[in-house]
């Protein structure tokens, strides 16, 4: 290196980095401490647990053996892609043109950015990582003999793998942080230290990335700040009520049914995104649930109980506030499963104070989880319910992992290079303020949940499932229904979501959004943002309704908001203050279930 350019390179003061080396080193020590206490309280349980991982590969390891022949024809096809970077660098090497071996696919974030320009031994380091991921990819994906769910699970934790070992995500091999460490004179990698002790004492021990600034953010102040009152609470749930914007409200009440691993405000992030403030502007009397965040005293409560005391208790509340027996409901993700069950099972009763329903990324079919399905099978469903059994419930953190690993480079990797190499802290993000916000789930629910539905898929068998000793059956329902799938969705995917179009009797409105699954649906018309596809038919195959459908720009709810307005009373009524009924206000809106965070 040129001497003149690095005396220009600012350096670290050392005695500043011999405080911090000694600061760290005594941090380090009381996390190591605290960790190793955590251990011993800890019945071994982890998400991804390494016994199920190791077993996968060992079967995918003797499959690959047994063709040997095979195996060899992948390997020269690797080295012979080798030879050709080989010869390609040299070239570069000698000053001519040479056309790259393998490039990233747009918006593949495993490759820094700056690599992808003319920098030698960066883009040799990068179609060298190319090469061989795609190649291990390929590899694991093409072994013959396995069984699905083993080939799914090999598949899925390759790529977390070969994510891992992004050339990014080390301070060697990425461009972009060598030259931050050295324009910086290496504070950003005494900042990122900073940053990693702390997310590590968070979690005592174990690393919770900080994915956004939580001090921040405060309920009810700047997120879910749509004004309103909590008119009704049992043990599951707070019904929150908002207030009106028109003079004049729709006669039909809408209940929204979020989903419990996560909390309501999803949908009230902010007023320039609030699907439920905008929902209130369009001229409905808007009620939430918001679940509350269950410990070991709420163990028994079964999804009979969420049902029973979520959306029916809900209903009978509406009521009694507004005077209308009849409400639309809205129900997103699992509290769109929940929605499904409820009206099947009010259909059985011959209850039908539900006018439309609208499902929200839903799934009621199970039998094509996605990625999901990666941790779903009996060993690993019989370790979940072992571990929540000693406790009374699942950690939220644990679900969070989960869906943090379906989609690694966005949620871990590029926090880790964000945070911890380039010494950063995470900027203020409301979604992902709620993204982190996860809750607990009772092992009864949870239980019966993961096994009755994604093991055994028996939803869609007609009887197959009571709830409080009442057979349902989703062909019994003959409520119009709205369905909004996502198309990017990687929690619930679109063409498993589209089964329901086979399933319910009522008139259907089948719409599928861009995007993913928070994206797709929180998506307000003012944004401009995103598209949607429809068609007035439900073929059974969900290619053919995509072939034949519409696309729009812009948001689905305005699309949806004509819809439902044809559900919404033949005439408006006065705007429903909350409290203004037989049930007066308990509390401020967002009320104080949803305020309880997780404090593992």
């Amino acid at each position: 290196m040129d001497t003149k350019v690095e005396k220009e390179l600012p350096s670290v003061d050392p005695e500043k980095l011999s405080r911090a080396m000694q600061d760290f080193a005594e941090r380090g020590q009381r996390i190591a401490e605290s960790f190793i206490k955590q251990q011993e309280k800890s019945d071994g349980f982890q998400v991804p647990d390494p016994v199920v991982v190791s077993k996968a590969f060992m079967e995918m390891a003797q499959q690959l053996m047994a063709d040997p022949q095979k195996l060899a024809e992948t390997q020269a096809k690797l080295w012979n892609s080798y030879a050709e970077l080989w010869q390609t660098t040299a070239k570069r090497m000698s000053g001519e043109e040479a056309e790259p071996v393998v490039e990233p696919e747009s918006g593949d974030r495993r490759v820094p950015e700056n690599s992808r320009k003319d920098q030698l031994v960066f883009a040799f380091i990068k179609q060298s990582y190319l090469l061989t991921s795609d190649w291990m990819q390929q590899t694991v994906g093409d072994v013959e003999g396995l069984d699905p769910k083993t080939a799914e699970k090999v598949r899925f934790y390759t790529r977390q793998w070969v994510d891992a070992l992004s050339p990014s995500n080390f301070v060697a091999t990425n461009p972009v942080v060598l030259r931050k460490t050295a324009e910086s004179g290496g504070e950003n990698l005494l900042d990122g230290m900073e940053n990693l002790l702390g997310d590590l004492e968070k979690g005592k021990g174990k690393l919770r990335i900080s994915m956004t600034d939580e001090e921040a953010f405060t309920l009810g102040e700047n997120v879910a700040t749509s004004p309103g009152k909590v008119i009704f609470e049992n043990e599951l749930m707070q019904l929150i009520q908002y207030e009106p914007t028109t003079k004049k409200v729709r006669a039909t009440p809408l209940l929204i049914v979020p989903p419990w691993i996560n909390k309501f405000y999803v949908l009230d992030l902010q007023p320039k995104n609030s699907f439920i403030k905008w929902a209130v502007d369009q001229g409905n009397t808007v009620f939430v649930i918001s679940w509350v965040n269950p410990d070991g005293k709420l163990a028994d409560k079964s999804f009979d109980d969420y049902m029973l005391e979520g959306p029916l208790a809900a209903l009978d509340a509406m009521q009694t506030a507004t005077g209308e027996k009849k409400a639309n409901i809205v129900g997103y993700c699992i509290g769109g499963t929940l929605t499904a069950c409820t009206l099947a099972y009010m259909a059985a009763k011959k209850d039908n104070r539900i006018k439309s329903a609208t499902f929200l990324t839903t799934m009621v079919d199970f039998s094509d989880p996605g990625e999901l399905g990666v941790f779903i099978d009996d060993e690993q469903i019989a370790m979940v319910e072992e571990h929540m059994n000693k406790k009374g419930y699942l950690e939220g953190s644990h679900m969070s992992t989960v869906f943090n690993m379906m989609r690694d480079n966005d949620l871990i990797w590029s926090f880790i290079v964000n945070n911890y190499l380039m010494g950063r802290r995470p900027l203020p993000f409301d979604l992902l303020y709620w993204n982190s916000d996860s809750t607990r789930m009772p092992v009864m629910m949870h239980s019966f949940y993961l096994r009755t539905m994604y093991l055994e898929n028996k939803l869609v068998e007609p009887g197959a499932i009571s709830l409080a000793g009442v057979p349902i059956d989703l062909g019994k329902i003959k409520t119009p229904t709205y369905i909004l799938s996502t198309r990017d969705d990687h929690i619930a995917p679109w063409k498993s979501t589209y089964s329901a179009t086979g399933l319910y009797s009522g008139p259907k409105r089948f719409v599928l959004s861009a995007s993913g699954h928070i994206a797709g649906v929180v998506n307000p018309p003012v944004k401009e943002k995103y598209c949607f596809w429809t068609n007035t038919k439900t073929p059974k195959n969900p290619d053919a309704w995509l072939e034949g459908a519409k696309r729009q720009e812009g948001s689905w709810w305005p699309d949806w908001d004509k819809w439902v307005k044809r559900h919404g009373g033949t005439k408006d009524v006065a705007a429903r203050k909350p409290g203004g009924g037989k049930l007066k206000p308990l509390e401020d809106a967002p009320g104080s279930y949803v305020k309880v965070r997780l404090r593992e």
